[in-house]
């Protein structure tokens, strides 16, 4: 779907109702208000595939691949506010699931990786490297004399924080078309959608679990 979209011919993302070429879609339909008079790129690619192949189904581009052209656009965004703070994703990925915890902000390596889906050896790895920068410390654990904890440090948690804090500044930014009760409607319809893949990953013998993140 990905490839499709950037396959597609330059046009304006979105044309208002009375300018040439526009469109109406969801006209009449509870719930649709504003977006009613939008048109964008999917819009032109899912006719075209009509026009080209009749005998295809193409129903599933105009829900999968908006979700991919946003996930690009979140993409941007998640990246330029860790970078603000001298993160990769990874490193946030690795700080927030500590701070969630709440204090002592503390996670065995096994929970994290479990937390983050990523391998054993690329866990260590992460920590390592975030130990060494001082965002997090390795603590013996107490509930077992050879296993460890990973903690976030002082400053490990107000870099998280500050990172935390930029990211969903960017979010909001990305969902200023829709007004709160949109927003918790597509929330309900998006976990309907991912449930099922979550409780895959949580399957200890799902492939995701050796996946990256």
């Amino acid at each position: 779907m990905a490839a499709e979209t950037r396959g597609a011919q330059a046009r304006a993302p979105v044309r208002a109702v009375g300018q040439p070429g526009a469109r109406v879609h969801g006209a009449g339909v509870p719930g649709v208000g504003a977006s009613a008079s939008l048109s964008d790129e999917v819009d032109d690619i899912v006719a075209r595939w009509r026009s080209e192949r009749p005998d295809l189904d193409v129903a599933p581009l105009e829900v999968l691949s908006r979700v991919s052209r946003l996930a690009r656009h979140l993409d941007r965004a998640r990246r330029a506010a860790f970078a603000t703070h001298g993160l990769e994703a990874w490193e946030f990925d690795v700080l927030s699931a500590l701070r969630r915890q709440g204090p002592p902000y503390q996670l065995s390596p096994g929970a994290l990786l479990r937390s983050t889906l990523v391998t054993s050896g690329t866990m260590t790895n992460r920590i390592d490297r975030l130990a060494a920068a001082g965002l997090v410390r390795r603590r013996k654990d107490p509930q077992d004399k050879r296993g460890v904890l990973v903690e976030l440090s002082h400053a490990g948690r107000g870099t998280v924080d500050a990172a935390m804090s930029d990211l969903l500044r960017r979010e909001r930014e990305l969902l200023t078309g829709l007004d709160d009760g949109q927003q918790a409607d597509l929330a309900s319809l998006l976990r309907v959608l991912l449930a099922p893949f979550d409780a895959a990953a949580a399957d200890p013998g799902s492939a995701a679990e050796h996946g990256g993140d």
